[in-house]
């Protein structure tokens, strides 16, 4: 017997490795907040009840964190429940980076609701949406991000669409890798991550290739199973 790990273990070794950092980013996220509300509210105690809610709040996102993403490291099929979709989107787009996005939806029907874990859908999102707004962050512009959302026979499918520069040609292929990434700086293990919750809900997250002619903008599409449901 020789020390060299097999396919699996090497395949589950990368999972844990994806998922500990995104643990770490979102961890940062919810600790800064923690920790700029808990200074405002050492600066008048009296009035700390708007800064305690969002301690007590990002306290316990942090924990949802940690637990949701360490059952997806597990292998453990996501808990879906009935979501309304609206709600995941405005949750999505919490804490985004500057400069933001302009954000269009449409939902068929406008209360559509899918059968998935609220967290981990939530995360998905965000991490499409965070990947359109850096993708156009060097450009210096503020990208229109369309949401497009219906039931269709095969399930819910839910399209996200941007405007910005698209992803290059040389990594289409292997955009769902870790560590693969056009951006300068980026750690590609967003949309890995992103791939692994899809799957988890026993559904697909693929790249939507760009039309013959154009020469902007990327699209990614959503697929979830069809035991989802809509009101």
């Amino acid at each position: 017997m020789t020390g060299t790990p097999s396919d699996d273990a090497r395949n589950r070794f990368a999972a844990i490795g994806e998922i500990a950092a995104e643990i770490a980013h979102e961890l940062r996220n919810a600790l800064q907040i923690i920790s700029a509300n808990a200074y405002l509210a050492q600066l008048d105690p009296a009035r700390s009840a708007p800064q305690l809610a969002k301690i007590e709040r990002n306290a316990r996102v942090a924990h949802e964190i940690v637990d949701d993403l360490m059952a997806l490291a597990r292998g453990e099929a996501a808990r879906a429940e009935p979501t309304p979709l609206a709600d995941v989107l405005l949750g999505s787009r919490e804490h985004l980076p500057e400069p933001g996005a302009t954000f269009e939806d449409a939902l068929t029907p406008s209360d559509l609701r899918v059968s998935a874990h609220p967290g981990l859908l939530t995360r998905l999102l965000h991490v499409l949406y965070e990947n359109a707004i850096g993708a156009s962050t060097p450009e210096g512009r503020r990208p229109t991000i369309q949401t497009r959302a219906k039931v269709r026979p095969e399930g819910a499918v839910l399209e996200v669409e941007d405007d910005g520069p698209g992803v290059p040609d040389e990594i289409a292929d292997r955009l769902f890798e870790p560590l693969v990434s056009a951006r300068p700086g980026g750690t590609g293990l967003g949309l890995a991550l992103a791939v692994r919750i899809a799957g988890a809900h026993g559904g697909t997250l693929v790249h939507v290739p760009r039309p013959v002619g154009t020469t902007r903008g990327a699209t990614f599409r959503i697929t979830l199973p069809t035991r989802n449901e809509h009101s």
